[in-house]
């Protein structure tokens, strides 16, 4: 790692001289086209030549035209196209050495040295093998003299850098694959319409959806979607499983819960290795219960269409790590592969994630399951947990004995996922023996007593619901301390759990600063952070804002579309966010803008003045459109339609000017895959933490809960690598109370590659970068994965 002293700086890197090609190999994953874009921009941008190998490793085989080089324009209108524009083919000529020979002749004639592959692990241990085999091959076409001795010295190595394309998530060693995320929004679409259906007909649903080998996309939907039963490789249900179903789905109807679904990983199986298939479980349902029940096969719906703003972003940033990784190979550096280890890009030896992922399919063929789920990697193990603590209701009689009364509220603007998190610690609570308590309209209602127990099958279905079901309001408790304490008492609430934004961070601050008045809030309080703002200090991301920033993507897809028809259009829009310009820069990365304005990083005329000039020379290229974002709050002077206007009499005759208020419409309706499972794992984690910190400051003695040190008022954040719970009070010297953000923000150090991306000339610190790091087999004591999982 680079000491600070020694910065390392992405503009004192040079590609001149360089041929970079890309190629995307295997099934096609959605994100891919970010990728290839942000190579090529990244590659030309330093000052490489970059080349597209159409077809993947089929073009390598064949060269002539499959081998173009690309130019910036070349990427345009690619970030929003699922799929790979460049094409994708399986080839077996590759897996000779004729055709690895070819391969490398036509890399050579080219002066191609630097090869970028987006694959799966059968695309990369082929290019790893080609790597190793390159100065052989070069020998041989010198001797068959096709190509003379200067060119097989002057390129006599390959540096290679992988990128994982693959919907499955199964590839060891990152947190998550270029896909993944838009396959679970395909699988979540399609669940939530055929929620609609089956309560109307009282009907039970078999999904069946892919993971031949994995069953992270079975695992994460069923957790997003609440399902009642899942099936996948990693975890045969025990003998006697078929009982157990039509025992649980049976209850479930008893409770009045008008549908049942039940998902499948196209690669789940039994105890004795026998396929469970979707068709045997509607048939097992049939003939056991007499439901009315149908099957889906999901199939390829789940490679297709958009890409989600996560995986546009995962794709981009990976794009920039590995050009970095090739314009710092040397010929001892191991082929490395991009990847994304919580919120940082970190370069794996290739070979290493092979072999694990290798050793995953090891354990599951001699049957070591919970050594396979272990290999799969802290992600997978999470949610599998997390699966098993909220999947299957246990009787009264094997909960345990709790005298533990808790209370759950949301406080501040709705956010999507908030009740998800709700449904999860109402049943993890319950879970672990506790009442719980659902208090209606924030502090607000807690003041007028608007409080009542929440049951198991009260938060049925909550996790697709956007918004807030409990009513949340930005009252803080600050003016009705007496009557939430009175409350307290009358309720015998004995930990608080604060699901909402800064408000709640607030919220929770001023209940422990009350502790020295009001008795009652010496209890374990927690808050976690959900705003589509996500400016709450402690955590770098807010259940929410992925909700939030996929709104915003898909109406800047919409409004670029609009202008394709009619050339020479800017576009201003306004986005969210109060003083926090995440929504407006993360948002600006996953959908092509050329500038952001945000409030953290102060603009003035001059720079108004230049981002026009940039435009307009942009206009006398083939992309005839612009895309600019700003912040509500970015500055009090240069508003949205001050913006417009300047943008409007400075573009005369060169572009028309259009601009967009996005509003509420960023909240977003139905959560997105991502917040529903952040919510439901970041509330189970907090509620497992109340009932810890109940029995550590129960006294026996006087018979109630006393809590009244820093540790026991918490929020549970998420930073880099880690879930960490942090006092309130110590977060407040990280808190710019004014504008309400932290201080510091992590997610400033993805600006630069929006202007880098955009043609901008900028400066970008890459002193994390160039590490090569090795793929960690055992997990951490203290830490949990830091992406959607």
């Amino acid at each position: 790692m680079a000491q600070p002293d020694q910065k390392k700086f992405f503009e004192n890197l040079s590609g001149a001289g360089k041929a970079i090609a890309v190629l995307t190999s295997g099934g096609d994953a959605q994100g891919m086209n970010a990728a290839v874009r942000a190579v090529v921009r990244v590659g030309i941008y330093v000052g490489a030549k970059v080349y597209f190998i159409h077809e993947g490793y089929q073009g390598l085989v064949d060269g002539g035209e499959n081998i173009e080089e690309a130019k910036w324009e070349s990427v345009s209108s690619m970030l929003q196209v699922g799929g790979t524009v460049i094409g994708s083919a399986r080839c077996k000529e590759f897996r000779t050495h004729e055709g690895r020979r070819a391969a490398a002749q036509n890399l050579v004639l080219r002066g191609i040295t630097n090869l970028c592959v987006i694959g799966g692990d059968g695309s990369l241990t082929g290019a790893n093998l080609f790597r190793e085999e390159w100065s052989g091959l070069l020998d041989e076409l010198v001797q068959q003299g096709k190509i003379n001795r200067e060119s097989a010295e002057k390129y006599s190595h390959l540096n290679i850098v992988g990128m994982v394309g693959s919907i499955d998530n199964d590839f060891c060693g990152t947190d998550m694959t270029i896909g993944t995320d838009s396959a679970l929004h395909r699988i979540i679409e399609v669940v939530d319409a055929i929620v609609t259906t089956a309560q109307s007909h009282q009907r039970t649903f078999v999904l069946e959806v892919m993971g031949r080998h994995c069953g992270y996309l079975a695992l994460v939907s069923a957790l997003a979607c609440g399902a009642d039963w899942m099936f996948i490789p990693e975890m045969p249900p025990a003998d006697g499983w078929e009982e157990q179903m039509c025992t649980k789905l049976s209850q479930n109807r008893a409770r009045k819960k008008r549908l049942n679904i039940i998902i499948v990983s196209e690669g789940a199986i039994d105890t004795s290795n026998k396929p469970i298939t979707s068709e045997h479980i509607k048939n097992l349902v049939v003939k056991c219960l007499g439901f009315d029940t149908r099957v889906t096969i999901l199939g390829h719906v789940q490679r297709g269409g958009t890409p989600s703003a996560f995986d546009r972003i995962l794709a981009s940033r990976m794009g920039v790590e590995a050009v970095l990784a090739l314009l710092e190979a040397s010929a001892d550096t191991p082929a490395c592969v991009v990847s994304l280890c919580g919120n940082q890009a970190v370069r794996l030896p290739l070979m290493e994630c092979v072999q694990m992922t290798q050793e995953v399919q090891k354990a599951m063929d001699e049957r070591r399951f919970e050594e396979a789920v272990r290999l799969r990697g802290r992600s997978f193990e999470n949610n599998l947990n997390t699966y098993k603590l909220l999947a299957h209701r246990k009787p009264q009689s094997e909960l345990p004995i709790s005298s533990f009364n808790v209370a759950v509220l949301n406080v501040g603007a709705p956010a999507a996922g908030m009740n998800a998190a709700v449904r999860s610690a109402v049943r993890v609570g319950i879970t672990e023996g506790h009442k719980i308590f659902a208090v209606n309209d924030g502090f607000e209602g807690f003041a007028k007593g608007q409080i009542k127990e929440i049951k198991w099958g009260d938060v049925g279905g909550w996790t697709g619901q956007g918004g807030s079901l409990l009513g949340t309001k930005r009252t803080l408790p600050a003016k009705h301390l007496e009557k939430i304490a009175e409350q307290m008492k009358a309720n015998k609430i004995n930990a608080l759990l604060v699901i909402g934004g800064f408000e709640a961070f607030e919220c929770l601050l001023q209940l422990t600063e009350a502790r020295s008045r009001y008795e009652e809030f010496c209890i374990p309080m927690c808050v976690l952070p959900a705003t589509i703002s996500n400016n709450v200090p402690g955590t770098d991301l807010s259940i929410g804002a992925d909700t939030s920033v996929n709104a915003i993507v898909q109406t800047c897809d919409r409004i670029k579309q609009s202008a394709s028809g009619t050339k020479r259009r800017v576009f201003i829009i306004e986005t969210m966010g109060g003083y926090c310009g995440y929504l407006a820069s993360v948002g600006g990365l996953a959908a092509g803008a050329d500038a952001a304005y945000i409030f953290e990083e102060p603009f003035d005329i001059r720079d108004l003045q230049a981002n026009v000039e940039h435009l307009t020379a942009k206009m006398k290229t083939s992309i005839q459109r612009g895309l600019v974002l700003r912040n509500e709050n970015s500055n009090e002077n240069y508003t949205t339609d001050f913006i417009y206007q300047l943008y409007s009499e400075e573009g005369k005759g060169v572009f028309d000017c259009r601009k967009n208020v996005l509003g509420h419409m960023q909240q977003g309706g139905a959560p997105s895959p991502f917040d529903r499972n952040f919510g439901t794992k970041i509330a189970a984690k907090a509620m497992l933490w109340i009932s810890r910190k109940l029995k550590e400051t129960y006294r026996k003695d006087e018979g109630r809960v006393f809590a009244n040190t820093d540790d026991t008022a918490c929020l549970l954040g998420m930073r880099r690598r880690a879930f960490v719970f942090q006092p309130v009070v110590d977060l407040k010297n990280e808190t710019d109370f004014v504008h309400r953000i932290p201080k510091e923000q992590w997610w400033l150090k993805l600006r630069p590659l929006m202007k880098i991306l955009a043609k901008y000339k900028t400066s970008l610190d890459v002193s994390e970068s160039g590490q090569l790091e090795h793929v960690v087999r055992h997990r951490r004591p203290e830490e949990s994965e830091g992406v959607p999982a």
